[in-house]
């Protein structure tokens, strides 16, 4: 059967475009993948189009409408999780524009499909007392405690994502003064990161005992599950759960009992504000692409806001001594109490 030009721009986009061009991450093209399987699946299923005879002209503005709307009513998905399938199609369809560009029109039409307003989300973070208490919890006398603290600390001083401590390895620490440590981000942006004196002795303490000095180790997995292979963000999680559920033994009201490890890297960013570090920072150390992403952590402190306002407040009103005199009125009293 002869090839469709859906089927070979797809495969040219997901294959070569993406991971050569753009330098788009296993996991981004991974989600890329998953959106084209759902919209196959639509296809297959609404339309009555199997994938092996897709064409690009069977594909419009109203299909992709349709196909967004299947989301949310049959599947069940959030505005979210749409808009997130809509950036993976503007994609392909952006890529197209210079492909084919005889159908250029229809390609806008879709590109011009909007998204659609979310919630803003809410940021959850421990406090500076809660990540205390939990990064107690690891038994340092054993083997598997020495890596847990390690990774937790890690996790929550250098503000990483859980991907980036799944892909770290040796090689990406640096051990001269000042110490630091080489992060690898969403679409494979890498960005150096500080370390403490107190981190980098925790670090080389695990690393000795796990050979993970020795120059051959270089490439190794810097955390590694009980069968010596990379973590599952699962893995991580999993551990996380446990010491925040021993944590919460001693005080339940220091940690939340659905922590996630995105919680350790907000966490960061809520004490270093809290401390004073410019945004700017914050937002070079996180490796957010823009300050407006960075500006959700201003937002959520209201003890940061509270503050700022008592220092701007100016007493505009005059004290009184006396009470106010409309609130003798019995007159406008009733008038107001009659209100409805």
């Amino acid at each position: 059967m002869k090839p469709t030009d859906f089927s070979k721009s797809l495969t040219d986009f997901l294959s070569l475009y993406l991971p050569g061009e753009k330098g788009f991450s296993h996991n981004t093209i991974a989600s890329y993948k998953d959106t084209f399987i759902l919209f196959l699946s639509f296809m297959k299923e609404r339309k009555i189009i199997e994938a092996n005879y897709l064409t690009l002209k069977q594909v419009d503005q109203e299909t992709v409408l349709e196909f967004l709307d299947w989301l949310q009513k049959e599947r069940g998905c959030g505005n979210a999780t749409r808009n997130a399938r809509l950036a993976a199609i503007h994609s392909f369809f952006r890529y197209l524009q210079y492909r084919h560009p005889a159908q250029l029109y229809e390609w806008q039409r879709i590109l011009a499909i909007p998204i659609k307003k979310t919630a803003r989300p809410v940021v959850n973070y421990v406090t500076l007392d809660g990540m205390k208490l939990l990064l107690m919890q690891p038994d340092q006398s054993t083997a598997k405690g020495k890596r847990d603290l390690a990774l937790l600390s890690l996790m929550y001083d250098s503000g990483a994502r859980i991907q980036e401590m799944i892909d770290l390895t040796p090689a990406c620490i640096n051990f001269n003064r000042p110490y630091t440590i080489k992060l690898t981000g969403k679409g494979n942006k890498q960005r150096i990161v500080p370390l403490m004196e107190k981190q980098m002795e925790l670090l080389r303490d695990y690393m000795a005992c796990n050979k993970l000095l020795e120059p051959y180790a270089s490439m190794y997995p810097m955390f590694s599950n009980g069968r010596m292979g990379k973590f599952t963000r699962m893995g991580i999680t999993l551990i996380l759960k446990k010491y925040a559920a021993k944590a919460r033994n001693s005080d339940p009201t220091l940690l939340p009992e659905n922590i996630t490890p995105h919680h350790m890297r907000h966490s960061k960013a809520m004490h270093l504000l809290q401390s004073g570090v410019n945004l700017v920072y914050i937002r070079d150390f996180l490796g957010h692409s823009s300050i407006s992403t960075t500006e959700v952590y201003a937002r959520a402190d209201s003890k940061l806001k509270r503050e700022a306002l008592e220092k701007a407040y100016t007493n505009v009103v005059e004290k009184q001594t006396q009470g106010s005199p409309w609130l003798e009125d019995a007159e406008l009293l009733d008038w107001l109490k009659r209100l409805k």
